[in-house]
């Protein structure tokens, strides 16, 4: 827990540093293209995914049984990505109005081209739980990225700068998942393989799907009616509210969920331990969320500056998002490591349907404060759901009493 949370809290004061600087090299309006060209790429991310990772760590078997196939697919999903951005790139900024996002909508066709390329091996610092060499691994990435970004922006005054971090990145990750991880990848697949690997993560798919809709539908809609100003804003609003619950989400998860794999293979997993990790979980999100509430004036002023002050009321709403949606990822890990993939993509759903519903009257009505309540009545109607499901699991699992 401790590396992961390391990790974690380490890659969040770099970013948090880069967006201050940033903030103060670019305008609301740079943020906003930037983020047209993000929201693209995470679309079609999300609609080719193929839940390889998450595949890979519930197999019990080596990682030399389906590597071959998992990079073939990989690199396949990759060009496909960067073919669909550079052809639908004019209409992506047609749709959000927006000439300036274009040359830099195909610059960012090279990112998805080299993450095909990283080796799926990757991944067994996770699957054999050594957190410390994870964080060595991922923020040796993370702050190349930073590094690269910090240095275009400031030469070129220009959100492409943001873009090349991005695929500096990539390209190192690639470089750094052959020189670390073991088995190499050959260029070879298994029919049968792909089959298995594409009809198993067919609800990790619909799961991305959902949860980009639901985590990024307001940003579209924002963008698309409000334009390119508002909707830098509101992506910035958006980070700062709701990512340091996200961090902690994250770090629950990824311990977790190779933990609860674990234990349940060898029959050690107990409801009290679910139950104390879920509580932990929810009561740091909780104060986490009351500390950005009470200060969000305070985190503007100093880490965005004075032009972003119209964020202050967007922050504080989202405070609200970050819990709701906190409690329901808390149960993420137990349901993912039960294999139930189905009961996580239908809360999903739920959240998108809530979303749907309201996100363009709220944001016509309201504005961006719209956009952050929208968001908010997306994840409570979602919550009874998630509440239902981990009951059932809970119930399916082995006590401690009982044995």
């Amino acid at each position: 827990m401790f590396w992961t949370a390391f990790l974690r809290g380490s890659t969040r004061v770099v970013n948090i540093g880069k967006t201050a600087l940033l903030a103060r090299i670019l305008m609301p309006s740079q943020f906003g293209v930037f983020g047209i060209v993000t929201l693209a790429l995470s679309l079609l991310e999300m609609l080719t995914e193929t839940g390889i990772n998450v595949f890979l760590l519930q197999q019990r078997d080596k990682l030399e049984k389906y590597v071959d196939t998992a990079w073939f697919i990989s690199i396949v999903r990759g060009a496909l990505i960067s073919l669909l951005l550079f052809l639908f790139s004019p209409f992506i900024a047609g749709f959000f109005r927006s000439q300036d996002s274009l040359s830099i909508l195909r610059l960012a066709c090279l990112v998805p081209l080299f993450r095909g390329f990283i080796n799926p091996s990757n991944i067994t610092f996770l699957k054999q739980l050594q957190f410390k060499k994870e964080f060595l691994y991922r923020f040796t990435i993370v702050f190349a990225e930073t590094l690269v970004t910090l240095m275009a922006v400031y030469f070129y005054r220009s959100p492409a700068g943001l873009v090349a971090g991005m695929v500096a990145s990539s390209a190192l990750e690639v470089i750094l998942s052959f020189a670390l991880f073991s088995p190499r990848p050959a260029l070879a697949f298994r029919l049968p393989q792909v089959w298995q690997i594409i009809h198993q993560g067919k609800w990790v798919t619909g799961f991305g799907i959902l949860d980009y809709i639901f985590t990024t539908g307001d940003n579209i809609i924002v963008g698309r009616l409000l334009g390119e100003y508002s909707l830098g804003i509101y992506q910035n609003a958006y980070k700062l509210s709701t990512q340091p619950m996200g961090e902690i989400n994250d770090i629950f998860y990824k311990v977790t969920f190779p933990l609860f794999i674990k234990m349940s293979g060898d029959k050690s997993l107990r409801r009290e331990t679910i139950l104390r990790y879920i509580a932990v979980h929810i009561l740091l999100v909780v104060t986490i969320a009351v500390l950005v509430y009470a200060f969000a004036p305070v985190f503007i002023s100093l880490l965005l500056g004075p032009a972003w002050l119209s964020a202050i009321p967007v922050v504080r709403i989202l405070a609200f998002l970050g819990i709701t949606r906190g409690i329901t990822l808390s149960f993420n890990a137990l349901l993912m490591s039960q294999g139930r993939q189905r009961d996580v993509a239908i809360v999903s759903l739920l959240n998108v349907l809530g979303l749907s519903f309201t996100i363009v009257p709220m944001v016509r009505s309201f504005g961006l404060s719209g956009a952050a309540y929208s968001a908010i009545i997306g994840s409570v109607f979602a919550l009874p759901v998630a509440v239902h499901f981990i009951s059932i699991s809970l119930r399916s699992t082995v006590n401690a009493d009982t044995t």
